[in-house]
């Protein structure tokens, strides 16, 4: 964590942070907000504060394990002097299993997921039957889920895990525009990976 991180982490994260294990009143938390989106897995937050920016109706829950880069999500909240986002620091399934009540948010946000590329360590991946039915109960009526992802093999996976599945609809779309490219993101088109985007819906 360099030291800009932490201090934003020092002087912001009683303002934005919520405890791990408290469970969340999505209509206390954003009483006026048109949707209410969980983002799992931010990175540095970069895209996170510019989706959060350009939809200040919309509230974001945004989930991350790494404390560098909640401290820099922290600093971008205070660059652009946000107002509609949160962040949880700690492992994504067991805060949504724990903090969030079913049939309360209107959509989740997975950009880059870890793609454990080894054989091996590709059951660690977090697109599996047991996350989509995790997230079924937790959304809407209507609600989705959008995935991104710049490793093929990992796309080929989500297909997959979504085909297999009855409780969703939908499949790779278009890149939306909404979607900011990252650093991230500009490093594996460097490399010539091929970015797949999908968005899936809820069936009820």
């Amino acid at each position: 964590m360099t030291r800009a991180q932490n201090a934003a982490l020092i002087r912001s994260w009683g303002q934005f942070g919520l405890a791990t294990g408290t469970p969340i009143d999505i209509n206390e938390l954003f009483p006026h907000a048109r949707e209410v989106i969980i983002e799992i897995g931010f990175g540095m937050g970069d895209a996170t504060a510019e989706i959060a920016k350009a939809h200040p109706d919309n509230g974001y829950i945004a989930i991350e394990v790494h404390p560098p880069g909640i401290g820099k999500l922290l600093s971008l909240i205070e660059e652009h002097e946000l107002s509609n986002v949160r962040i949880i620091e700690g492992d994504a399934i067991e805060i949504l299993e724990t903090m969030f009540a079913n049939r309360c948010v209107n959509g989740f946000h997975l950009f880059f997921p870890d793609p454990w590329p080894k054989m091996k360590h590709n059951k660690r991946r977090i697109v599996n039957a047991e996350f989509l039915f995790l997230i079924h109960q937790k959304l809407k009526s209507g609600g989705y889920i959008n995935i991104a992802t710049d490793w093929v093999p990992y796309a080929e996976s989500i297909q997959a895990v979504f085909a297999n599945s009855s409780l969703f609809t939908g499949g790779e779309v278009v890149r939306p525009d909404w979607r900011p490219y990252t650093k991230f993101e500009g490093k594996g088109l460097a490399k010539d990976h091929r970015v797949s985007d999908f968005h899936y819906e809820r069936k009820d």
